[in-house]
């Protein structure tokens, strides 16, 4: 195995029988390299980064009033797989309605970045837009429709 291709290695077990005896011996296995994206604003201010451990599959285009006229396509993503490279203290936060979701955009040039949706605020979308491959990975992946203007958590009594 080339150390050069590998990010790390994990302890795993074999499981070795013997008549009655029966033991466990650690074995390495190759941990796969993470899928790493990055991007920012327009002026440069912000930057982040985003590790997954699989390629991108789908982004998600949502038709609430604020993606649409912004443009954002959503890249899910969990806060372990986020990281604000700069420019943290450059973002500002807008929120409307319900006031749950947290839009982050930058301060200087306006572009927004990233948020914390309200269908899950634990977790953050990525503008994917903004990251620095956009182009390529838009021909490679799903674009899949969220119905935001009928939102479900607008329907609760």
């Amino acid at each position: 195995m080339n150390s050069a291709a590998r990010k790390g290695d994990a302890y795993g077990y074999t499981l070795f029988s013997s008549g009655s005896a029966c033991f466990a011996v650690p074995a390495f296995r190759e941990i796969e390299e993470m899928t790493t994206y990055e991007g920012g604003c327009h002026c440069g201010a912000v930057r982040v980064r985003v590790e997954k451990a699989e390629p991108v599959a789908a982004l998600i285009d949502c038709n609430c009033t604020v993606c649409t006229k912004k443009g954002i396509l959503h890249l899910g993503v969990e806060p372990s797989e986020l990281t604000i490279v700069s420019g943290d203290d450059a973002l500002e936060t807008y929120r409307f309605h319900t006031k749950v979701a947290e839009h982050r955009f930058c301060r200087t040039c306006g572009i927004h970045v990233i948020s914390k949706p309200r269908n899950n605020p634990n977790r953050f979308s990525v503008n994917a837009r903004c990251l620095d491959d956009f182009a390529a990975l838009a021909g490679q992946v799903e674009i899949v429709p969220f119905d935001g203007e009928n939102h479900p958590k607008d329907n609760v009594a």
